[in-house]
């Protein structure tokens, strides 16, 4: 009976995967999200004094959290001599939207 409910379950989960076929987003770690739709206007942030000379402020930005954009806010980073820092960013591909997460890059 245990098996047979596992497997109605797993059946359960699959469908409900394949009938929304919206969202593609790997796991944590990974450098990309896909969403079936555009992420929302950015949010105006108050950006206060750097809590160090030379820091550099993280724009907030969305992200794709499972089913749904979540906002999170920015931040102040630490520099890092000899690179520079690209923001998050979204990208119309195909029938939906892919998240290039902010990162630094040498030169």
């Amino acid at each position: 009976m245990k098996l047979i409910s596992a497997k109605v379950a797993i059946a359960g989960a699959l469908l409900a995967i394949a009938v929304s076929a919206c969202v593609v987003a790997p796991a944590p770690g990974y450098h990309a999200a896909i969403a079936c739709e555009a992420p929302p206007p950015v949010r105006f942030e108050v950006v206060g004094v750097a809590p160090a000379p030379g820091y550099l402020w993280v724009s907030g930005a969305w992200f794709w959290e499972g089913s749904r954009y979540a906002w999170r806010p920015g931040y102040w980073q630490a520099p890092r001599p000899g690179y520079r820092w690209v923001a998050h960013s979204w990208h119309p591909v195909g029938h939906g939207w892919r998240m290039e997460p902010g990162h630094w890059v040498h030169g």
